[in-house]
């Protein structure tokens, strides 16, 4: 879709807990646009966004939101009602992949390896003991709908399960108690359904934690990731694989687990990967050649309805 000469909202902030992230990611994104001399506005998404959209003659939205009410469909909805393409996936992609319950129900079918894990309803909670975890400890709990890893735990002993579950359970209606499974972390960006490449993230923490993230800590990034050349290939084609299965469209982020024996297991999807300085989408692109100016007009370029 030709979307040169149209007028952009980046739409960045919002109301999630992950409102911080995304006025990082929109505010990298103007940045670039303007740079490129895209028409371009900035709008921060709150009740009062489709009303901003009319005001500011919006054609064309760069959704730069994460978390709830952007990343899960919320907005996507908005967007198609009125009829301003957008980059990024539909509302249903949207919606299933920010669910990481739902997601867990479509990629294993796909042929693409999860750790085994259990749903916890947010009212049960608090009724789960350490004998009714089947992997025992460590563990990983989390909120369902959170990215970011905003609310995740790794449990190390089962005294540490209630309050790890209270708070994961704070963030949303479900929660994931998931086997821990020990290897490197590595995400494959995918791009309008073509894998990318492979980055390993080496965490400062003792794992990619929000503050690992986001923390200035020293997590190190590798890329290429430190695998054999048959490793990387198969998490290219799985990080493909689970764009198609969800039905994402623009860029994707796949996270994965790769053990000592090679196996990888993945971790979710992203639908709208970050795109600040840490941000693992333009490491990727950078590392094959693509400017993250130009990695935003592709976006912007690819924009569509998708309904």
């Amino acid at each position: 879709m030709n979307n040169v000469q149209k007028r952009i909202g980046v739409l960045y902030g919002g109301r999630s807990s992950e409102r911080e992230v995304s006025l990082r990611t929109g505010k990298a994104v103007f940045d670039a646009l303007t740079g490129a001399n895209r028409n371009v506005v900035l709008i921060d998404v709150d009740e009062h966004v489709g009303s901003r959209l009319k005001e500011e003659k919006v054609e064309v939205a760069f959704v730069a939101l994460h978390g709830r009410w952007g990343e899960d469909g919320c907005i996507q909805g908005l967007l198609e009602c009125a009829s301003i393409p957008y980059t990024g996936s539909g509302v249903t992609a949207s919606a299933v992949a920010m669910d990481k319950v739902l997601s867990r129900l479509i990629l294993p079918r796909a042929g693409i390896p999860m750790a085994p894990g259990m749903d916890v309803p947010a009212a049960e909670a608090t009724t789960i003991t350490a004998d009714k975890v089947p992997w025992g400890f460590p563990c990983v709990v989390k909120p369902s709908c959170e990215g970011s890893s905003v609310g995740v735990h790794l449990v190390k002993k089962a005294e540490d399960l209630p309050a790890a579950l209270a708070e994961a359970a704070s963030h949303g209606h479900r929660t994931l108690v998931e086997k821990f499974i020990k290897g490197k972390e590595c995400s494959v960006a995918v791009l309008f359904g073509r894998a990318l490449g492979v980055v390993e993230i080496e965490p400062a923490d003792e794992f990619y934690s929000y503050k690992a993230k986001y923390g200035g800590i020293g997590t190190k990034y590798h890329y290429p990731a430190r695998l054999p050349s048959d490793v990387v290939q198969k998490l290219m084609e799985m990080g493909a694989g689970a764009h198609k299965a969800l039905g994402c469209d623009g860029a994707s982020r796949a996270d994965f687990l790769v053990t000592a024996a090679g196996e990888p297991y993945l971790l979710e999807v992203n639908t709208l990967p970050g795109m600040t300085e840490a941000s693992l989408l333009p490491k990727i692109a950078a590392g094959e050649g693509i400017t993250f100016t130009a990695l935003c007009e592709q976006l912007v370029n690819g924009a569509s309805l998708k309904a």
